[in-house]
């Protein structure tokens, strides 16, 4: 992606109403901040011209080296770091979460300017995890995925997770589950700065509906379990990933490195399940998720948790809620 010198010269002198500035960890995951930043084009001018008017937002880095995201697809920065000040917002793009927590001090460096001053930070994806390394979010509500809650709650103690919503805002510290959910936060920002108006003509041609609230919960296929040994933590992440097409525990023992007679005793020992009785459970969370957060039918909600029709689904449901899956749709 790369800055238009005549187009940011055309706009120098138009004071915005709203001005962001990008910063990317290394592997950054791109939709999260392509949806923001497209969200802020769509909303700075009055037509699709993707004239900074109403908004600014530039990408800043140490150096104009480019920067590569998760999916290899690179980013030059435009500018080299400025003044935080000038900026309303500070938004730091995170990724895979092993970069996020090493390197790029330089990235930290500035979050922890951008605080001296008093410009508010916003964290995408594992960006919060960024934000945690900088010292911004002691004693603070922060939003995860639920993807990556145990990473979270493993490493830090002083921060307050939140795993059930899309984003959380809390004063001049928000932080974003990520994916798609960039382009509501980046909505919600808009609508607080220029007006619900044009935050609805942005995700409009975004194609979306309407911009979604923080509260809504984020899509979780299962809770956060607290288990200990680093196999059963490896292949519950396998579980977790892979609800529509359930994997056979001789597949997850050969991904593992390790053998099902092992694995099997010990998912027992840490859950008190057997690993496929567990992965049924997951899927059946997920499911009944579905039905309370959705609108989706039981036929395609049966098939998404890798059930192979909707009477299996619906049998094995009842006998672990006691409910039809159509009395939780109608309640």
């Amino acid at each position: 992606m790369a800055n238009n010198p005549q187009k940011k010269a055309a706009t120098e002198k138009i004071s915005p109403n709203l001005s962001v500035g990008f910063v990317l960890m290394p592997s950054f995951t791109l939709l999260p901040f392509s949806a923001f930043v497209d969200a802020l084009r769509l909303a700075a001018d009055e037509g699709d011209q993707s004239q900074q008017i109403n908004c600014h937002w530039t990408v800043m880095g140490q150096t104009l080296e480019p920067i590569a995201s998760s999916c290899g697809v690179s980013v030059q920065p435009w500018e080299t770091y400025r003044d935080p000040a000038n900026f309303d917002y500070i938004v730091v793009v995170g990724g895979l979460l092993p970069h996020t927590l090493q390197g790029s001090q330089h990235v930290i460096n500035y979050l922890q300017r951008a605080d001296r001053s008093h410009t508010p930070i916003v964290g995408l994806c594992t960006g919060s995890f960024a934000m945690i390394r900088a010292g911004l979010m002691k004693d603070r509500r922060c939003c995860v995925s639920w993807f990556h809650y145990k990473d979270l709650t493993d490493r830090y103690s002083d921060v307050t997770p939140v795993a059930e919503q899309l984003f959380v805002d809390d004063g001049d510290r928000i932080t974003c589950a990520g994916g798609a959910v960039a382009a509501d936060l980046a909505a919600y920002i808009i609508e607080r700065h220029l007006g619900q108006s044009w935050a609805r003509k942005s995700l409009r041609i975004l194609v979306m509906d309407s911009p979604r609230p923080a509260n809504s919960p984020q899509p979780q296929p299962s809770a956060a379990y607290r288990v200990d040994n680093k196999w059963v933590k490896r292949a519950l992440l396998l579980l977790e990933q892979n609800l529509s097409r359930p994997l056979a525990t001789d597949e997850i023992a050969t991904r593992l490195n390790i053998s099902k007679r092992q694995l099997e005793r010990l998912f027992i020992s840490e859950t008190g399940d057997s690993l496929q009785k567990f992965y049924r459970k997951i899927r059946l969370n997920y499911g009944l998720w579905l039905l309370q957060n959705t609108p989706r039918s039981i036929t395609d909600i049966a098939q998404e948790t890798g059930f192979s029709d909707t009477a299996h689904f619906s049998r094995v449901f009842r006998s672990m809620f006691d409910k039809k899956p159509s009395e939780f749709r109608n309640s």
